[in-house]
């Protein structure tokens, strides 16, 4: 992408930990704060429905327990995902990507969709969120501020979103260095890649911007480490710290 639409600050599933991760409420507050850009986490139900959910079990964020993934959406849709954050919150549903979608189209906001397949389930999730996602921008009523940027730890899940929506742009996520990532990432004509912050620095960053490639780092939530990225000139800086970074000044403190 010669032009890189996506604003810098990223709000981290929504809101960080101000409200629960992964729902709308979650959204709500990180545009309270000024945030226009977000990132969320998106896996398949047992019948195929793209919902918001990080783990691959229920019960760290909602009072069921199993693997989510085994549970059909009109089930799943059912559950309280916001009383584990805070009795404020009870009764706040895990929404689908229709859901989400629909909230940041309708604002302008972008999206970095970040697929989280259940085990096993790699490249049917990025066929089918990456085939969903195209459809959702594409018969938007609002023009999109940005298509969606689809990342994920998963090459299969990547390679999935590549064979069925292959205009939309990739990122590959990177906990750490392995071995073959970057002949990987060149092989998944990703536009970006999105690291840990710990392992950005000069060397990281100059590789992937001579290879064309845009840094992006999670997830920041100190000041000083903050500064450090800024002066690298990276790309995005996806945060928590919602209420503590201001997403239009480009010098944060």
């Amino acid at each position: 992408m010669n032009h890189w639409p996506y604003p810098l600050w990223i709000a981290h599933r929504g809101a960080g930990k101000l409200a629960p991760e992964n729902t709308l409420a979650a959204f709500r507050i990180g545009a309270s704060h000024g945030y226009r850009a977000f990132e969320c986490d998106v896996k398949l139900s047992a019948d195929g429905v793209p919902f918001l959910l990080h783990d691959d079990t229920l019960q760290r964020t909602t009072p069921a327990s199993g693997t989510a993934g085994v549970r059909g959406w009109a089930e799943l849709s059912r559950l309280d995902a916001g009383g584990w954050h805070s009795r404020g919150f009870a009764g706040e549903p895990l929404p689908s990507l229709e859901a989400i979608a629909a909230y940041v189209l309708r604002n302008g906001f972008a999206l970095n969709i970040e697929i989280k397949p259940t085990p096993g389930q790699e490249l049917e999730t990025g066929r089918v969120v990456a085939r969903e996602a195209a459809r959702l921008w594409a018969t938007s009523r609002v023009a999109p501020v940005a298509p969606p940027l689809l990342s994920s730890f998963r090459p299969e899940a990547l390679q999935g979103a590549r064979e069925t929506a292959p205009e939309l742009p990739r990122a590959l996520l990177l906990d750490t260095l392995w071995t073959g990532w970057f002949d990987v990432a060149r092989a998944l004509d990703v536009v970006a890649c999105v690291t840990n912050h710990k392992i950005m620095d000069d060397e990281l960053h100059a590789q992937l911007q001579a290879a064309g490639l845009r840094a992006l780092v999670y997830t920041v939530n100190d000041s000083a480490e903050a500064q450090r990225l800024l002066t690298l000139g990276i790309a995005g800086i996806i945060t928590d710290a919602v209420d503590q970074f201001s997403p239009g000044d480009s010098l944060r403190a």
